[in-house]
């Protein structure tokens, strides 16, 4: 996955400089999940995976998905990544843009993974301490993860906060040795 960043941040990066220019940062942010959503579709993964294909034909049938919902510049864009064979990375691009988009908005996003769902009161607090903590709006994103036995890590940048029993259990172990 950092390799796959690395080769996904320049797009992404540009894609938001472009964005900023045209004031468009909503928009651009869609047809980036728009493009995402259609190179995740099984079978045109399967294409993009498929050296036998040409990529102009790959350019054409994300343009011709995506529709009214690209621009000019999404449609130019869509090109680039074509010319590069850089289809596989839009999943990426588009993460990586809606970083930029949130840090230009003061805006960070939390990953929570827990063992259990999260209620609405529980997510509610985390939102709070963790905004508190950051000194930023925060949005939460919550995946689950039965294998943390209990209780949740946290993750909003380079910060992670393990309170998990799992991460228990490996700091007991360590402190055992």
């Amino acid at each position: 996955m950092a390799e796959s960043a690395g080769l996904a941040r320049p797009y992404a990066i540009a894609a938001f400089r472009q964005a900023q220019d045209e004031s468009a940062l909503g928009e651009w942010g869609r047809m980036l999940d728009l493009l995402a959503t259609i190179a995740c579709d099984p079978s045109v993964h399967a294409l993009i995976a498929n050296p036998r294909i040409d990529r102009a034909r790959l350019v054409d049938l994300f343009i011709e998905v995506g529709g009214e919902h690209l621009s000019a510049t999404g449609c130019n864009f869509v090109r680039v990544i074509g010319h590069y064979g850089r289809f596989a990375l839009l999943p990426e691009i588009a993460r990586l843009f809606e970083r930029e988009r949130a840090a230009h908005e003061g805006r960070s996003e939390v990953h929570v993974t827990g063992a259990f769902e999260l209620d609405e009161a529980q997510r509610a607090e985390i939102i709070q301490v963790m905004e508190k903590h950051l000194g930023k709006k925060v949005s939460l994103v919550f995946d689950l993860d039965p294998g943390l036995i209990g209780g949740v890590v946290i993750r909003a940048g380079d910060l992670v906060i393990d309170a998990s029993i799992r991460g228990r259990l490996g700091q007991l172990a360590q402190s055992l040795v």
